[in-house]
């Protein structure tokens, strides 16, 4: 038996936070007020456990009921997998849009991607299941979702002063702008300017970027009480 059940969508409340998200895949996202959710990393976890599976089912002899066996074993071992990695992009996905009332994300090339030499990573993040329960879930919530372009310079602008210092190759994972001098981190950075993007108000300082240091003036310079730290 089955029922089928049409449920009116139910609009949260209002909140004042919007959030612009940075995707990776060392950090699965990145958001722009400072936040870094590791990425999981459930293929890579679970390969030994599917290469075993797979050995055994090609050991065995075709039409074969243990081949049928083996098949079965080898068919749980991945949707186990493919069963955890949609629960993680669900439970974060709904902790995002409860939290914030918009939220900006940048449209990545998956295809091309995944036809690199990161394409088993790409595949085992699964961005664009993510977005799209981002975006289903904003529209059932009474929430704005925003995608920018791809091609948006996103790591290369600075979000303190939006000077551009050009393509940076992707081991540099901190940089200090040349125009101001801020230091700046790339994937926060990057979270920010995909939410300036949008049309998002958000600012730099949420971002934990650090200002130039500079010289002390003459009147602040000299010998300080001892703070409240050291009497303790």
């Amino acid at each position: 038996m089955s029922f089928v059940v049409e449920v009116n969508p139910i609009a949260l409340p209002e909140v004042g936070s919007v959030v612009g998200i940075d995707l990776g895949l060392e950090h699965f996202a990145v958001l722009s007020d400072g936040h870094k959710i590791c990425a999981p990393q459930l293929l890579r976890r679970a390969e030994k456990v599917l290469k075993r599976r797979q050995r055994e089912l090609s050991r065995k002899l075709k039409g074969s009921a243990n081949r049928d066996k083996a098949r079965r074993k080898a068919a749980r071992a991945h949707a186990k997998v493919a069963d955890a990695r949609h629960d993680f992009h669900h439970q974060l996905s709904t902790a995002l849009i409860r939290e914030n009332q918009a939220i900006a994300v940048e449209d990545l090339a998956v295809k091309a991607l995944g036809r690199t030499r990161l394409a088993k990573s790409v595949h085992d993040a699964g961005w664009s299941s993510f977005v799209g329960m981002l975006e289903y879930k904003a529209r059932l919530h009474g929430r704005t979702f925003i995608k920018i372009g791809r091609f948006e310079p996103t790591s290369q602008t600075c979000s303190a002063c939006g000077a551009k210092d050009g393509p940076m190759p992707l081991h540099v994972r901190a940089w200090q702008c040349g125009a101001c001098g801020a230091h700046l981190d790339r994937d926060i950075n990057a979270a920010i300017n995909v939410a300036k993007a949008a049309g998002l108000a958000v600012t730099a300082c949420r971002a934990q970027v650090r200002p130039p240091s500079g010289m002390a003036s003459r009147d602040e310079a000299g010998t300080h009480p001892k703070s409240h730290r050291d009497s303790v």
